[in-house]
């Protein structure tokens, strides 16, 4: 009996330290706030049913925390967005011109401004989150709450390390995107070209 007492009481121990351990959505949150400047590169793989073979398009990044996202598309044409809480504009010649802020697009990239920022309040406003795996190696999967996101969206999954490295996008209509963050660093400051097109 006492042993039986004994073993309950190491494995209620067991449970306490597990839990205590697990890595939650505010760990995961800080983990991905931390870096000031995330730079890298992205493969974007667009996979719409209509088509044998994804749309490809290629491109860099620059990720500031209290400025946004800079998303520069290289390949398959060349185009510049920027991606702040004001909303999206896209690089016209040498100006940045807002672009309308009431469509699925608008919501898809504030939302994945809110993913790369380790925004997990924002995230939870608008989705359930389920997170698994550790610090080195995790997986959240949103699944929409809104109506305007439950029609665009079945479910989002993003996996990581240190940083987000892939983001699958599953719409309703069996469409997909998988996007990979590839090569992504966090030691190297904001260029005096990139600080410009943050404050324009």
């Amino acid at each position: 009996m006492n042993l039986f007492c004994k073993g309950l009481g190491a494995l209620a121990l067991l449970a306490v330290s597990t839990l205590a351990n697990a890595f939650d959505l505010q760990q995961l949150s800080e983990q991905l706030a931390k870096p000031e400047v995330i730079h890298g590169q992205f493969i974007q793989e667009k996979h719409l049913r209509a088509l044998p073979q994804p749309l490809l398009s290629k491109g860099s990044f620059v990720l500031a925390k209290n400025h946004g996202l800079l998303w520069l598309l290289k390949t398959p044409l060349q185009q510049d967005y920027r991606i702040t809480a004001n909303g999206i504009a896209r690089r016209d010649g040498n100006a940045w011109q807002l672009l309308p802020n009431k469509s699925a697009g608008a919501e898809q990239n504030r939302l994945f401004l809110a993913v790369l920022q380790g925004d997990s309040s924002g995230l939870q406003r608008d989705f359930e989150l389920a997170l698994s795996g550790d610090a080195q190696q995790w997986k959240l999967t949103l699944t929409p709450r809104s109506l305007l996101l439950k029609q665009v969206f079945n479910q989002i999954n993003i996996n990581g390390g240190e940083l987000v490295q892939t983001i699958e996008l599953l719409e309703t209509q069996g469409d997909s995107t998988v996007l990979r963050m590839q090569d992504s660093t966090a030691n190297q400051p904001l260029s005096e070209a990139e600080q410009h097109d943050f404050a324009e």
